[in-house]
């Protein structure tokens, strides 16, 4: 006869077919990712903090709580300024 072999689904795997603990997940890298992008840009542009925020025009707490991920809920008003002054842009990407 013929045996099938079913692939053994990881911790992870598992957790991620839970739709509740897929959209915690998702939330919190989301939160991850824009800490991290904005570490890396900050030593790709050798910018410290407070350079960032007087180029910025926000206060230097601000740049310290989003690059320590403290602060997540950022307005597009006071990002794109951030942006602008590390060399980046906002872009919309169609996902479907």
């Amino acid at each position: 006869g013929i045996i099938m072999k079913t692939k053994q689904l990881s911790t992870f795997e598992r957790m991620m077919a839970n739709k509740k603990r897929k959209a915690a997940f998702d939330k919190g890298y989301e939160e991850f990712l824009l800490s991290e992008l904005l570490i890396e840009a900050m030593e790709a542009e050798k910018k410290s903090v407070r350079a960032l925020a007087k180029e910025a025009g926000v206060s230097p707490a601000v740049i310290q709580d989003l690059k320590s991920g403290k602060k997540t809920n950022v307005s597009v008003k006071t990002l794109l300024p951030i942006l602008h002054a590390l060399n980046y842009r906002l872009a919309f990407e169609k996902i479907r």
